[in-house]
């Protein structure tokens, strides 16, 4: 048997019935066997949406998707500038000299010739000229 989704005003409904059938005097497990439901679907249902009213609900839903659109946006863009950071860093690994950095060594491996290295502005993209 296929699981049945329900709307949010279906939710709401149900929810209602429920009350009304207790306040009538039937026993709550009655009540929610007559919707339709397990007793843990009604109380994360009753969690979820308990005090809520339908326009509430519908509100609600929407601000849901939204927040989920926005935080894959974010993801994303979140990825984006990370892989342009490694991008600009570039793949080499870091000279060491005895436990150091050494800056002038790395520059005269990239540029052999006497004169140091001029930066090149190319599109944006950050190089090395020797």
């Amino acid at each position: 048997m296929p699981k049945k989704r329900h709307s949010p005003e279906e939710i709401v409904a149900k929810l209602r019935q429920v009350d009304v059938m207790t306040s009538q005097g039937r026993t709550l497990a009655e009540a929610i066997r007559a919707i339709g439901v397990a007793e843990a679907t009604y109380h994360r249902w009753r969690n979820e949406y308990g005090g809520l009213k339908l326009d509430q609900v519908r509100r609600l839903k929407e601000l849901e998707l939204e927040n989920s659109r926005l935080r894959r946006a974010v993801s994303d863009l979140t990825l984006d500038k990370q892989i342009l950071a490694e991008a600009l860093r570039g793949n080499r690994p870091a000279l060491r000299v005895a436990g150091k950095r050494s800056s002038k060594s790395a520059q005269s491996l990239a540029c052999p010739s006497a004169e140091p290295a001029r930066p090149l502005a190319s599109r944006g993209r950050p190089s090395v000229v020797c």
